[in-house]
């Protein structure tokens, strides 16, 4: 991956960020079937679980090191978690405020907060600080999802 120049990384990306939007309403249609929603997230994950164990045992290398275990932070494994939480928020919530209003509050919620991670430099990432190019996307942000919500 460090050989692929970053002209390609962004359409990628792009396109993992549209795929994301698909999330919420298919598992809000998983959770409407399946009427228990921990029942819906453990079958939303589970398909995740099964590639990724088939990846694992196709390509186990690179394997850990001991040494990368020990300098390892502690909340490093913690973030599927994190992302389990907006999975189960959008099986819960999709329906109820609809899939613009749920994509543009979590997004925005996700720019603000990357914003202040990348100000001070959270969780290992290189210091981006905050100016005022970045406040105003962000305030455009704000306003563009609270219109998106009211209409």
């Amino acid at each position: 991956m460090q050989n692929i120049s970053a002209a390609w990384l962004y359409p990628l990306i792009i396109i993992a960020g549209a795929l994301q939007a698909w999330g919420p309403p298919m598992n809000g249609a998983l959770r409407n079937a399946l009427t228990n929603p921990w029942l819906a997230s453990l079958v939303s994950f589970l398909p995740i679980v099964a590639g990724l164990g088939i990846l694992v045992l196709c390509l186990p290398r690179p394997m850990p090191t001991i040494e990368g275990l020990n300098a390892m932070p502690w909340w490093a494994p913690l973030g599927g978690i994190v992302g389990a939480f907006a999975v189960i928020a959008g099986l819960l919530f999709v329906n109820k405020v609809g899939a613009g209003a749920f994509a543009g509050l979590t997004i925005t919620a996700n720019i603000l907060m990357s914003l202040a991670i990348d100000h001070f430099g959270l969780f290992g990432i290189e210091t981006h600080e905050l100016n005022p190019g970045r406040s105003l996307g962000a305030a455009l942000m704000v306003v563009g999802i609270a219109l998106i919500a009211k209409f």
